[in-house]
């Protein structure tokens, strides 16, 4: 945010702290939406009930689609019926159907009531799919004329619809069943004779996706392929809306943030409150799971110091190296899964490349570990007699070193094995990937680094 930005938000604030309708209508009337979502979520509801009073229904229809869901229902409800047929009127079709998911389904009915005919119907095909799907976020606001039509009869059609139309860069051709025929570009029709075909002028369309498909997927597509549009059809290929670049940054967005927090071992729905504005029972609920299930887990590596007690206690020389082992592998683990899960959610993965997978990232470890392997091995064995550390008689640091290189190259590439493997092993049983692999690979590397590290301490040391 810039600093001007922020100079005006903050006056914002102090004018509707003062009840001052006139600063605060001059204050926001050059301000984005989504800036005024911003304050909204940042003030308390006294000032909520201010602001959406004195900037009124037609201003408030553009502010209400970004606000938190949390905050949604209630917003919508503090508008007279008439305000709110207004604003659930004035916003487009995928934004309104977003509104409604976000409320009770008895308000769902109460809103969806307020509509006209034509809205009610398009607004409840939309509600049949799932939010995170295609269908769910796709508007079937678009430019489509029939494949039969002239270009003049095409322009007449386009015409009575520009308004309601969100964008007019791709137009979609159909067929009298609804199939999608093609694309043309409104140039097109635009510098053609009126009595030329719109057949003659269709281009293909490259790509299109399902109405059931992740919305992810169609994010991808559209990133991939640098498009502006892409086309939603049902089964039998029938146009049923598009899905818009600006659609596509906010599924990016929402799950980019979602990989980042189940990689962070948080969980249940992803908060569209601001870090501030999130409570601290969400918080508490979203974070304690992993961490009590960690913390039992956990306990597997002192079972292991445990058990070889023994063998620290006649080489406590041994203490000094096993976090970097143990740390090593937790690192390299990480980078592998974290460019797997990255590979997956591009979709450059398929379950058939597991063994190509496996083999990169265990050639990857061994190079890793034989790099880590060799340094730390020539620091074990020089550096500890030079700070005046000793060794049990019948061992010398020669083989000292020789342990904690073995056991670090060892560990470094298995880490980077299960790393790499267990987000795809997540996968095949239907976990998410970003969910299981960063906080079950802390823990499996630390167990495995301790039990790998003291095995080669006992077979090489004697101890």
């Amino acid at each position: 945010m810039s600093e001007e930005l922020a100079k005006i938000l903050e006056r914002a604030e102090e004018a509707i702290a003062n009840r001052d309708g006139s600063e605060v209508l001059q204050l926001c009337e050059d301000l984005h939406y989504a800036d005024l979502a911003e304050l909204f979520e940042d003030i308390d509801q006294d000032g909520r009930e201010f602001l959406t009073e004195t900037l009124g229904a037609e201003k408030f229809s553009e502010i209400l689609a970004e606000l938190p869901d949390t905050l949604v229902e209630k917003t919508l409800d503090s508008f007279e019926p008439e305000e709110q047929r207004e604003i659930l009127d004035s916003l487009p079709d995928d934004d309104r159907v977003d509104i409604l998911q976000d409320v009770s389904d008895s308000k769902r009915r109460d809103f969806l009531e307020l509509l006209d005919e034509d809205k009610q119907e398009d607004t409840r095909t939309l509600l049949r799919y799932d939010e995170e799907t295609a269908g769910g976020r796709m508007t079937t606001h678009i430019g489509k004329i029939g494949a039969h039509m002239t270009v003049k009869d095409a322009i007449e059609h386009l015409r009575g619809d520009q308004e309601s139309t969100m964008t007019l860069a791709r137009i979609f051709v159909v067929n009298d069943e609804g199939k999608l025929v093609g694309k043309i570009r409104l140039r097109d029709l635009a510098f053609n004779a009126w009595n030329v075909s719109v057949q003659s002028l269709v281009q293909d369309v490259d790509h299109s996706i399902l109405a059931t498909a992740d919305q992810e997927d169609a994010a991808q597509m559209i990133s991939r392929y640098d498009m502006l549009i892409l086309p939603v059809v049902d089964e039998s290929n029938r146009l049923l809306g598009v899905i818009t670049a600006d659609d596509a940054f906010e599924i990016l967005e929402e799950e980019s943030t979602e990989d980042i927090e189940k990689g962070a071992g948080i969980s249940g729905d992803q908060s569209e409150e601001t870090y501030l504005n999130t409570s601290i029972t969400s918080h508490f609920k979203r974070r304690c799971g992993w961490l009590v299930i960690l913390a039992f887990l956990a306990i597997l590596s002192g079972f292991v110091m445990m058990r070889f007690e023994q063998t620290l206690t006649e080489i406590y020389l041994l203490a000094l190296f096993l976090p970097m082992v143990v740390a090593a592998g937790g690192n390299t683990g990480g980078q592998a899964s974290t460019m797997v899960i990255r590979a997956m959610a591009l979709g450059e993965l398929d379950p058939e490349d597991t063994m190509q997978v496996a083999w990169k990232e265990l050639r990857l470890g061994l190079l890793l570990g034989g790099l880590l392997a060799f340094l730390i091995g020539l620091f074990a064995v020089f550096a500890p007699p030079a700070l005046q550390f000793t060794l049990p008689s019948g061992t010398n640091f020669t083989q000292f070193g020789c342990t904690v290189a073995i056991a670090l190259g060892a560990q470094v590439a298995t880490s980077t094995l299960i790393g790499a493997l267990l987000p795809i092993g997540a996968r095949a049983v239907r976990i998410d990937p970003a969910v299981i692999a960063a906080p079950a690979i802390t823990t499996i590397v630390d167990v495995s680094g301790m039990v790998i590290y003291f095995t080669v301490a006992r077979s090489i040391l004697g101890v």
